[in-house]
């Protein structure tokens, strides 16, 4: 009998102690909001990579249009890759070349620049692209970050996202994304993630994602968001074949 009554206690404490999904849903998009803020937005990009050693690589410029719905298109703004395009259409990806009318099917995880691959840079949504648990409470471990931080384990909900779990860590009050580890879907750590953002005693945006590759060169690759503004671009933008036929949109 008194087994039993500490097995119905616990489960209480248990029921009681564990988040409802709604509150992770809660909490991701909280934490989506410090990259993105809104729906239907355009965020000026800069990627730069760099050797082992710290010293630079090389650097490239994108404009990216964040849309509704798993929608999103980025424009190559540097002259190694001027007039390049990629589409993201929910699970479908396509890049477009300037001279070709023919748009070519990728997948999110082929890299743009250094480790940031084209998912890292046309989503930006955790709440709609996964389904959350809260592990616990840990410390964050990193420089600037608050003390301790919530831990969530994150798996993909669909098909077209780079990474298949997510571990990610943000801070307990803002829910704020402090540094994440990013996995493929072979289950292997692909990436380590580190969001630095604009006033750490008081945040309110994500100004850059630093990438550290942990399968093969261990390179750096650092995503600065230069600026973000509402955008809500013509339907026909995406739409790969209207792309492939109209390769100047400025």
């Amino acid at each position: 009998m008194i087994s039993r009554l500490a097995t119905l206690l616990a489960l209480t404490l248990f029921t009681i102690a564990a988040p409802a999904a709604d509150d992770v849903s809660a909490m991701l998009k909280n934490a989506d909001r410090f990259r993105t803020g809104q729906d239907n937005l355009q965020v000026e990009t800069h990627v730069q990579t760099f050797h082992r050693d710290g010293s630079p690589d090389k650097e490239r410029r994108y404009t990216v249009f964040v849309q509704a719905q798993h929608q999103s298109l980025v424009l190559m703004r540097s002259p190694a890759d001027q007039g390049q395009k990629v589409l993201m259409l929910g699970d479908d990806f396509w890049l477009l070349m300037p001279n070709s009318q023919r748009p070519l099917r990728i997948t999110p995880s082929q890299k743009l620049l250094g480790d940031a691959s084209t998912g890292d840079i046309a989503t930006m949504s955790w709440s709609d692209d996964y389904r959350g648990t809260l592990v616990g409470e840990e410390p964050c471990g990193t420089d600037g970050a608050p003390a301790s931080c919530l831990h969530l384990a994150l798996v993909a909900a669909r098909k077209g996202v780079t990474y298949q779990r997510i571990e990610l860590w943000m801070g307990k009050v803002r829910h704020e994304p402090v540094k994440a580890d990013l996995f493929v879907q072979s289950d292997k750590l692909a990436k380590q993630a580190r969001f630095v953002l604009d006033k750490p005693s008081e945040p309110t945006r994500v100004d850059e994602m630093v990438l550290l590759d942990q399968l093969s060169n261990h390179k750096e690759t650092r995503v600065r968001y230069l600026s973000r503004r509402a955008k809500s671009v013509p339907q026909e933008w995406l739409n790969p074949m209207f792309l492939a036929r109209n390769p100047a949109l400025d």
